[in-house]
């Protein structure tokens, strides 16, 4: 029998935690052609996927998240969000708790789109929302996912009344914002969060519109700043208004456009503008874009001949690192040294 000294257990005992807190949060930006599907794998294995993609098209969407969700080793899902009822976001949601169990479905609650289509398409997901429990998101809520610290920032055309910085800072650039026409549709009450873990921060707001970004940041802003900015409606320019993005002064921005959808020149050029921006990614080369475009390495599919994904690997510490799976090239980020405003 192999004896344990007091010194090998002490030695034992200070490996186990720096062992667990060396392992990472991972984040799969799927390519489903300017939907959304972004998958979060825990370092306890837990996992959350917001959106599903665009259902049809012999289910290349969800084939795609299918196979992601392999990839990273999961059989389940513990939770499965939806940002809003749209086909590109909550199209394959029943499709997938048809495939594996999902834990729990979130959401912000009713449709209020009406046409027979936009039936269709809640009634679609309400049926398999049943296969598992139902968390209907209020700006403020927790999502219970182990090792993450998820705040539901807005929901249902509704916002945070809480700050969740310390401190919050007032918005110099409120004073020059310029309202939108009110967005009525489903976009404007998107399911936004701030997902945390350790001194890593990220955000996706879903296709949150202009004027319900602003109500966030203004008169003070009360996200504080990220680390990564998921460019929120696939980089049109109904959202992403400057107030927001350069109030969030993410240190990398992601876009998940397709080909011909999102990408905008005024959002590419908004995003590429915000202060202390290191990187922008794009899942996709944006046709309609052209010279704005972030050069070739940093865009994981040059045209639509491909389904290549971007992964994002986060530390504890605030460090992260960003893959390619078209280059199979990572790009590494360090730890910022100070978080005051955070």
């Amino acid at each position: 029998m192999r004896r344990f000294t007091p010194l090998l257990f002490l030695v034992l005992a200070l490996a186990r935690p720096s062992a667990q807190a060396a392992k990472a949060l991972d984040v799969y930006f799927i390519d489903v052609e300017g939907g959304q599907a972004t998958l979060f794998v825990t370092p306890s294995g837990e996992s959350m996927l917001i959106d599903t993609g665009f259902p049809g098209f012999e289910d290349r969407d969800l084939n795609r998240v299918l196979a992601t969700i392999k990839q990273a080793g999961l059989s389940r899902l513990d939770y499965l969000l939806v940002t809003h009822y749209h086909t590109d976001h909550v199209g394959n949601a029943a499709a997938i708790a048809e495939k594996i169990p999902v834990g729990t479905f979130i959401d912000h609650g009713e449709s209020v789109e009406t046409t027979d289509a936009a039936r269709a398409l809640y009634d679609t997901y309400v049926k398999g929302r049943a296969k598992g429990r139902h968390m209907q998101a209020k700006p403020g809520d927790k999502v219970p996912i182990r090792d993450l610290d998820v705040t539901i920032v807005a929901a249902g055309g509704e916002k945070l009344t809480q700050p969740i910085c310390r401190p919050c800072a007032a918005n110099p650039s409120c004073g020059t914002f310029t309202p939108k026409e009110p967005d009525p549709s489903e976009n404007a009450r998107s399911v936004g969060s701030m997902i945390v873990f350790g001194r890593f921060r990220m955000i996706d707001l879903g296709d949150l519109t202009w004027n319900k970004e602003q109500e966030l940041v203004c008169p003070n802003n009360l996200l504080g700043t990220v680390d990564v900015y998921l460019t929120t409606h696939h980089g049109l320019a109904q959202s992403n208004a400057p107030v927001i993005v350069h109030a969030l002064k993410p240190r990398v921005a992601i876009m998940n456009n397709g080909a011909s959808k999102g990408g905008s020149v005024e959002t590419i050029k908004t995003v590429r503008s915000s202060p202390g921006l290191e990187d922008f990614w794009q899942l996709h080369y944006a046709d309609a874009a052209k010279e704005a475009n972030v050069p070739a390495p940093m865009i994981a599919n040059l045209d639509e001949s491909t389904a290549h994904y971007i992964k994002l690997t986060a530390q504890r510490d605030g460090s992260f690192s960003v893959f390619n799976s078209r280059t199979n090239e990572t790009k590494r980020y360090k730890a910022l040294n100070t978080s005051s405003d955070r």
